[in-house]
């Protein structure tokens, strides 16, 4: 779960971030709660957001794939793409997330795909679709995020 691995940015956005001096893979990573999940974003930009989450460890008491677990990748996900589309001078806040379970997943990796429903200057939606290794959809997720204004300054700790 530890690994580190590369995530795949449009070149504009990384020489943005870093004309600012930011990580951008730790700002864009799925955080303290998505590393102990596994959640590993492979791709990531405003118009396509893909991660990856095992299913083990992350199962309710019957063995199947927590659906808290499938909000948690789909949230991380539509939460990245938000952020790309508000660029370095803005902040992605979830403020709505709807998540539909279709069938189980019992072992294995899931894969959620985020994609743009509507990108706004306060607010972006992103639809976000989550598969087993089978390509069988699991989960149908929506997450609205509110942009707010920041100071770049802030992203330096």
């Amino acid at each position: 779960m530890g690994e580190q691995h590369s995530v795949k940015f449009p070149q504009e956005v990384i020489d943005e971030y870093a004309a600012l001096g930011i990580d951008l893979p730790a700002l864009f990573s799925a955080g303290d709660l998505g590393v102990r999940m596994g959640v590993q974003i492979v791709e990531a930009s405003a118009d396509r957001v893909v991660g990856t989450m095992p299913v083990e460890g992350n199962t309710q008491p019957y063995g199947l794939l927590h659906g808290g677990a499938s909000a948690v990748l789909a949230e991380t996900l539509g939460s990245v793409g938000s952020m790309l589309h508000g660029g370095s001078k803005k902040l992605a806040v979830g403020v709505d997330l709807n998540c539909t379970h279709h069938r189980a997943a019992r072992s294995g990796l899931v894969t959620g795909v985020a994609t743009p429903v509507h990108r706004g200057r306060s607010t972006a939606t992103y639809e976000i679709v989550i598969t087993d290794e089978q390509d069988k959809r699991v989960c149908t997720a929506r997450l609205t995020c509110l942009l707010r204004d920041v100071d770049p300054d802030s992203y330096a700790a």
